[in-house]
């Protein structure tokens, strides 16, 4: 990534960060930013989190891996990560009107993991996500080998978690995902 890009992004979730500091209390920017800056491969998947509107933030550091981990914190499920089925295996069962992405793919192409649904509970704690909107989440493998899929949202002033098939596929569904550094 050019100097000039690298610095914008930097400057950007810099911003995100003072503006929201109930999402990571007790953290300090110096110290993220010198991780960042010690870790540059992961300022592409930043930047792509970025870029599909997902507003990237931190949420919390883990002590006991030395890591900060961001996740998505738009309000809404990210806009250029909709429309996606659960995986591969379910885009690929598809007979018709295939999505052009799988969450679990485009994730990993970002170099990003979905949200754990103890994660998204997490996160939904630090604010109000996806009233209007869901997400999928990282799914059990017992789940998914009977073709299910999890995903979440928040309505009624609640969190849920829900099923559907790892196939289907909303325009008001997408993906959060969430990066250690």
């Amino acid at each position: 990534m050019p100097s000039e890009e690298y610095e914008n992004l930097l400057e950007i979730l810099k911003e995100r960060f003072e503006a929201n500091m109930h999402r990571h209390k007790n953290l300090k920017w110096k110290e993220i930013e010198e991780k960042l800056r010690d870790n540059p491969d992961h300022l592409h998947s930043l930047k792509q989190m970025e870029q599909t509107d997902g507003e990237p933030d931190v949420i919390r550091y883990d002590d006991q891996s030395d890591e900060y981990i961001f996740a998505d914190c738009s309000k809404e499920s990210p806009k250029g990560r909709r429309s996606v089925c659960y995986d591969q295996a379910a885009l690929e069962s598809r007979k018709k009107h295939k999505p052009d992405h799988s969450a679990c793919e485009l994730a990993e192409e970002m170099g990003i993991k979905l949200l754990s649904e103890e994660e998204y509970r997490y996160l939904q704690e630090l604010d109000e996500f996806d009233l209007k909107t869901s997400s999928w989440i990282d799914t059990p493998s017992d789940v998914r080998q009977l073709g299910g899929a999890l995903f979440g949202d928040r309505r009624y002033g609640r969190v849920f978690t829900y099923h559907n098939g790892a196939e289907s596929y909303y325009k008001s569904r997408g993906f959060r995902g969430s990066l250690r550094i």
